[in-house]
């Protein structure tokens, strides 16, 4: 039988292997050194002629060896030359039991093909004995009652090891399934995070591009003026360009990568948040809008931010809760530009919040130096961007 199974030793496993292995072989030597002391060793004759100290040699080479029990092949043939020497002086019960042991890690440790070997060995020696002593035995009832006497010392420790090892593998393969799903879930959540700030560098381009556009036309205009206040005046806005143009980039440059593509389109702001509205609409939602930020003057990244933020939470309001009820409400209060998306109908939770739509919200509202929260809201869900608009 299999001593790591049926030694239930609350703290065994953490132990290091030859712990394991040496507290294995000393439980194996007490037993049956109190089996021997007992008299109860004997299988087959009523009398053992062998003096007890052969017998606890016999034992303590036997339970040394376990101590290589998960070398294979050497344990298992050192071991069979123990049997031996105790099946030729008269078998004992120690000795065949613990041998059970040798077998069962031969088979679970072993290679593959020892594994397979030992299968095929534990068959054929049940085959072999029946054989042997219907050919050499007197009455089939004794060859009958040998090959069942070999069953439980040869075939169970094997066909028990067999099927821990296709449990082991089985889990050893899920492991490795699970790792490579987790491996390619980073992946994905990298594509996004990657395809989002790709986004963001071409918002930023755009934001960008148009402040030192101006600049470069109002600079030009300058040098070419010959009345000072007029010129001073072009250059009071060539400033403020310069730095709005500063502020976005300090806003944003961070988390963006160098490389991206060449695409260059027209960045949206909360002015048009009217077509998404329309959009929510046509999509069978009924949309009610609240805005007090009409006309204020609004950092460029901050307002592209909040309107990718809105957009973002109207198509979630869209898959999650089709034909529903929303409130957007936007508004500035104390530097700070709050964008607020509720829907009626509670959208499912992710335990790990990590959905792609939430990643992006979140990525966009901290490149503006803002923080995003959304979560369940009383009977629905809600979305909560708080966006600085002026320097903190």
């Amino acid at each position: 039988m299999c001593w790591d199974d049926r030694v239930h030793v609350p703290r065994l496993r953490s132990l290091p292997v030859w712990q394991q292995d040496a507290l294995i072989a000393l439980v194996t030597w007490v037993a049956g050194a109190l089996v021997y002391t007992a008299g109860i060793h004997r299988l087959l004759t009523s009398h053992d002629h062998a003096p007890l100290w052969v017998r606890l040699l016999e034992l303590t080479a036997l339970c040394g060896l376990e101590l290589l029990r998960r070398r294979v092949p050497w344990a298992l043939l050192l071991a069979t030359a123990v049997l031996a020497v105790d099946i030729w002086i008269s078998p004992s019960l120690p000795v065949v039991v613990i041998f059970t042991d040798f077998l069962y890690a031969a088979t679970l440790y072993g290679s593959r093909r020892m594994s397979r070997v030992m299968i095929g060995v534990a068959a054929f020696s049940v085959v072999g004995v029946l054989s042997a002593v219907l050919l050499l035995g007197q009455e089939w009832r004794t060859a009958v009652l040998a090959a069942v006497s070999v069953l439980p010392f040869v075939l169970t420790p094997v066909w028990w090891a067999a099927n821990v090892r296709q449990q082991r593998d089985i889990a050893e393969t899920e492991r490795a399934n699970a790792g490579q799903l987790a491996k390619i879930a980073e992946l994905d959540r990298k594509a996004a995070v990657a395809a989002e700030r790709g986004r963001m560098a071409r918002d930023l381009h755009d934001v960008i591009a148009g402040h030192l556009s101006a600049i470069a036309i109002q600079s030009e205009a300058a040098l070419s003026m010959p009345d000072a206040k007029v010129a001073r005046a072009v250059l009071e806005s060539v400033r403020e360009n310069s730095v709005s143009a500063l502020e976005e980039m300090r806003a944003m440059i961070g988390l963006l990568k160098a490389e991206g593509d060449a695409e260059t389109t027209a960045p949206a702001r909360l002015a048009e948040l009217s077509k998404l509205v329309e959009s929510a609409r046509a999509s069978g939602l009924e949309v009610r809008v609240e805005s007090t930020v009409e006309g204020l003057p609004l950092p460029a990244a901050v307002d592209l931010t909040a309107y990718r933020i809105t957009q973002e939470a109207l198509t979630n309001a869209v898959k999650h809760a089709p034909g529903g009820r929303v409130a957007v409400d936007i508004r500035v209060r104390e530097g700070v530009l709050a964008v607020e998306v509720r829907n009626d109908v509670r959208r499912p939770h992710r335990a790990d919040g990590a959905g792609t739509g939430l990643l992006n919200m979140r990525e966009r509202a901290a490149a503006v130096g803002g923080e995003l929260t959304a979560g369940p809201a009383g009977e629905g869900w809600l979305v909560r961007a708080e966006l600085p608009v002026s320097p903190r």
